[in-house]
């Protein structure tokens, strides 16, 4: 990322297009004029006439499906997109078996590589987003950088294509057809009570310290709590895994055994599977160290508690998500869909996932809807200037602040694993829901 914000906005975004989105916004006074009177040509003027009767139906987890987007797509795009919010296991399963219940799936990516072989989504066509340039190379070859050595789990890439507009065959390496459009993503890690714990804290190792017996918690979804555990375990010196993303059943029985000891000897407070659940754990006090995510930390914060988001020596677990389309959507439902898509990428959106602690699948774009300060924070790990605002205004970090792992290249550079579904899926959730239940 570079350190100047205005040249790095003018450089990647010097082309201004005349777009469907730039007439939408204004379609509702215009009733499709300018098109019929050939102002303006390539667009349908049943575009502008049947825009504001359009309903997209969105379901995802609740880290992006976020009222205030569905209101500025209404204000910038004309039509109107309903939101629902599940969590993981609900989404993976909605995916498959009411695929006429969406029109749009946010899902993470290792859900997209267990629902997309189903049949219920259909590709998308590239080189009908024109921000497509600006996506995270993460995303289309794996790497942060040429240098960079790819991190074991489902790293999005490896799902994130299909052969061909019809295919549901994972491709090898990128092609015109993306199953997903990434959209958001992070690097996490264990979240503190720094306040409360007397030592450093550096390693996945100390999730299991007894030092912390009746204080420690873990998210309790299967394909996420396995990777955080296998950090730990993996830390500790007790497991070594040929690929963590990718456990044998045999790796898989020894972490878990692993846990059900920890949690006989009373290791774990709690498990948690929602971000408020983490809020309140680790706000209360009850717990002083756990799994987390970057803005469960803010939101700890921003109630005057101490509260640090760990960098730890192993590295992080990323995850990341995007946007795909069910199979059924056709015509001017499939054609608001992908100007949704495209305007997803455009910054707007991306910025407010920034602010939110979240990263931007379009860095670029993003940028341009941020101040250098706020750039300048949550990118690059620059302190503070002025108090770091969320989206809706709320001081979330102090003058002076720098965040907690750096800038956007040492923490998506440390990445050691991403969220993961296996070979031995069903084996690992059966082993995993003998732990939560011991």
């Amino acid at each position: 990322m570079t350190t100047d914000n205005s040249k790095t906005t003018k450089n990647l975004l010097s082309t201004k297009e005349v777009t469907r989105r730039g007439f939408v916004k204004g379609a509702a006074a215009t009733a499709g004029v300018a098109i019929g009177s050939g102002a303006i040509t390539g667009f349908p003027t049943i575009w502008a006439q049947n825009i504001k009767d359009v309903t997209l139906r969105q379901f995802g987890t609740g880290v992006s499906n976020i009222n205030a987007v569905a209101d500025k797509v209404k204000e910038d795009l004309g039509f109107t997109l309903q939101m629902t919010a599940l969590d993981s296991d609900a989404v993976a399963q909605r995916a498959v078996t009411q695929p006429k219940s969406f029109d749009i799936a946010d899902i993470e990516y290792w859900i997209c590589k267990k629902v997309f072989p189903a049949g219920t989504m259909q590709p998308m066509d590239t080189t009908k987003l024109k921000n497509y340039q600006y996506i995270s190379k993460l995303f289309i070859d794996g790497k942060l950088t040429p240098d960079s050595e790819i991190a074991q789990g489902t790293a999005p890439h490896t799902v994130g294509f299909v052969e061909g507009a019809d295919s549901v065959e994972f491709a090898s390496a990128p092609t015109q057809w993306m199953t997903l459009v990434p959209t958001i993503y992070n690097a996490d890690t264990l979240g503190i009570r720094p306040d409360l714990i007397e030592r450093p804290i550096n390693s996945w190792a100390d999730l299991l310290d007894p030092a912390f017996k009746g204080k420690a918690s873990i998210l309790n979804i299967p394909s996420i709590g396995i990777m955080d555990a296998a950090m730990v375990c993996e830390a500790m010196g007790e497991v070594t895994y040929g690929d963590k993303g990718n456990m044998t059943q045999e790796e898989i029985d020894k972490t878990i055994a692993i846990m059900i000891d920890a949690k006989k000897a009373g290791q774990f407070r709690a498990f948690w599977k929602s971000f408020d659940e983490s809020v309140n754990l680790m706000a209360s006090g009850e717990v002083v160290i756990q799994s987390m995510w970057s803005p469960a930390v803010a939101a700890v914060r921003s109630k005057g508690i101490a509260c640090k988001y760990q960098p730890l020596k192993e590295g992080y677990r990323a995850w990341g998500g995007g946007i795909g389309l069910a199979k059924h959507l056709t015509g001017l439902e499939l054609e608001a869909a992908y100007e949704y898509i495209d305007w997803y990428l455009s910054g707007w959106v991306g910025a407010y996932l920034n602010r939110q602690g979240y990263y931007s699948a379009a860095p670029a774009t993003a940028q341009k809807f941020m101040s250098e300060d706020e750039w300048g924070f949550w990118m690059e790990g620059k302190e503070a200037q002025g108090d770091i605002l969320s989206p809706d205004g709320k001081v979330m970090e102090k003058a002076g602040a720098v965040r907690d792992g750096g800038s956007y290249e040492e923490r998506m550079g440390s990445v050691a694993c991403w969220n993961s579904v296996m070979d031995e899926n069903k084996h690992m959730v059966r082993k995993w829901n003998e732990f939560i239940a011991a």
